[in-house]
């Protein structure tokens, strides 16, 4: 079963990013190369803050070979919630 990434949206997790107690993975993200467990608990890096950079960086998959052809970002951002560009208001 597949897990959804909470930074970025991406479906093919092979762990759920966090256990029922709060404990990270340490996978990373094919897609925005997100490591639960470092990232954010050794770097300091929220979720959103990681999420904005990476998207302002290009969205470019940190493991190439994993990008499905059919690769949509907005489909796959909508997962958590989230838009790219932001909407203004």
């Amino acid at each position: 079963m597949a897990h959804v990434c909470p930074v970025c949206g991406y479906d093919g997790l092979q762990e759920t990013a966090y256990d029922k107690d709060g404990n990270p993975s340490y996978e990373i993200c094919a897609c925005c190369g997100f490591e639960f467990g470092f990232d954010d608990e050794s770097e300091g890096a929220s979720h959103k803050e990681y999420r904005q950079k990476w998207l302002e960086d290009g969205a470019n998959w940190f493991s190439h070979d994993r990008k499905p052809d059919s690769w949509n970002l907005q489909e796959q951002l909508r997962r958590i919630g989230a838009v790219w560009p932001p909407e203004s208001n």
